[in-house]
């Protein structure tokens, strides 16, 4: 087995494997494994491996999965539901789209893996609606797997996503998927308690999803050693913004900007790296001193930022800071669910404010505000969900670190 084990099957042209050529490559042979163990087994090695779950929050995904109960055990009648959340909408992230595009079988057998470790009935793959090749290449992939009786008894299908931001708190989706406003629901309960329908739900992103069948294919230790730190395993990162070749890189979890930006061809444009988001939108600014920083969830957090979807993002010394964070809260307030004032009304404030800055029109008063927006909506727990305090954390660092420039596009007379 290849120490990059997401994508050493994949096809240089993106081409999905047929079922006879995925099962040549050893495909399903881990659902093979899966279901001579016992849940708990499976859950045990999940843990084993420290796979933390790669969709932004970084949850330990064999944690997760102990929460759901046995068939059965839950009260009322039903399913226990499995949602694969492909609505991959984080600003600069483009990871889940390959692994759907390139590699379905490679999902479904973490689907199928992961369903009988949580006791579930159905499967349910979202996809946005925009990765119309993606949609195409799962459904081709379900049909095949079903004909050749590699579900069991599991009844596995796609749903196209509307595809809104908000999807991507696991109780909208829920929400969402029972034809209702995308809007996110009072935890407790859980999904694991009370989720589709009601019933025992477990939600996971789909390169959570696609890395479980190489836990069981290499084992705990083997896959957990891949990494450069405590937490296992590889990680697709990606690599967007002012580089010379954008690109997603399957590395050792732990791996730095450093090493990631110089195989994406170095910096572009005048070459000089000026910061970096190292989890996509939502994250906030690291400098040039964050270059050698081992980019996993504990390391990226210590260093006061947030390692999201590992989707990095680079300025470089000509790039306008506040241009990028004016695009940023354009999309934040656009994709806001409107459920709770500080995101439907401090939004499209800040974002109005930005827009005055990047057009050099921007008030003393304007700066006030933001800094006092960021310093109050940061902390968790201020709206309803965690999409205002993600939009406002590039907010904060960027109004630290481009000080400068903020003051240097204040409105003439309005300069000190």
């Amino acid at each position: 087995m290849t120490e990059l084990p997401l994508t050493s099957r994949a096809r240089p042209d993106r081409r999905p494997h047929a079922l006879a050529d995925w099962r040549a490559l050893g495909g399903y042979a881990a659902v093979e494994r899966a279901r001579a163990m016992a849940p708990g087994e499976v859950i045990d090695m999940v843990e084993a491996a420290h796979l933390n779950g790669r969709g932004g929050a970084g949850f330990p995904a064999g944690r997760k999965w102990r929460f759901m109960p046995e068939r059965g055990t839950s009260p009322g009648e039903g399913p226990n539901y499995l949602i694969v959340n492909g609505d991959e909408m984080e600003p600069g992230a483009f990871k889940d789209r390959y692994l759907l595009e390139a590699l379905p079988h490679q999902v479904l057998e973490g689907a199928i893996i992961t369903a009988h470790a949580t006791h579930c009935d159905e499967a349910i793959i979202l996809i946005r609606d925009e990765y119309r090749p993606g949609i195409a290449a799962v459904e081709h992939a379900i049909r095949e797997a079903r004909d050749a009786g590699l579900f069991g008894g599991l009844h596995v299908r796609v749903h196209p996503s509307a595809g809104r931001y908000i999807v991507g708190e696991e109780t909208a989706l829920i929400t969402a998927l029972e034809g209702h406003r995308a809007v996110p629901r009072k935890r407790p309960p859980f999904p694991a308690q009370s989720g589709l329908w009601g019933r025992p739900t477990t939600v996971n992103n789909v390169e959570t999803i696609s890395l479980v069948p190489h836990i069981l294919d290499l084992g705990a230790q083997r896959f957990r050693a891949l990494s450069r730190t405590e937490e296992g395993g590889t990680k697709l990162y990606g690599v967007s913004g002012r580089v010379k070749r954008p690109q997603l890189i399957e590395a050792p979890m732990g791996t730095t900007a450093r090493e990631l930006i110089e195989r994406a061809g170095g910096v572009s444009g005048e070459g000089r790296l000026r910061a970096f988001q190292p989890g996509g939108g939502a994250s906030g600014f690291l400098g040039p001193e964050h270059l050698d920083l081992p980019l996993d969830f504990g390391h990226v957090a210590a260093a006061g930022s947030m390692f999201g979807t590992g989707m990095l993002i680079v300025l470089d010394g000509s790039a306008c800071p506040i241009g990028l964070l004016a695009r940023h809260m354009r999309f934040y307030a656009r994709e806001s669910c409107g459920w709770c004032t500080p995101c439907r009304e401090g939004l499209p404030l800040v974002s109005k404010i930005l827009d005055r800055f990047e057009a050099g029109q921007g008030r003393r008063a304007d700066l006030d505000l933001l800094h006092m927006t960021a310093d109050e909506a940061s902390p968790r727990g201020r709206s309803f969900c965690d999409l205002m305090g993600g939009a406002m954390a590039p907010l904060a660092s960027g109004l630290r670190m481009f000080a400068a420039e903020f003051e240097a596009r204040l409105a003439e007379g309005e300069r000190p």
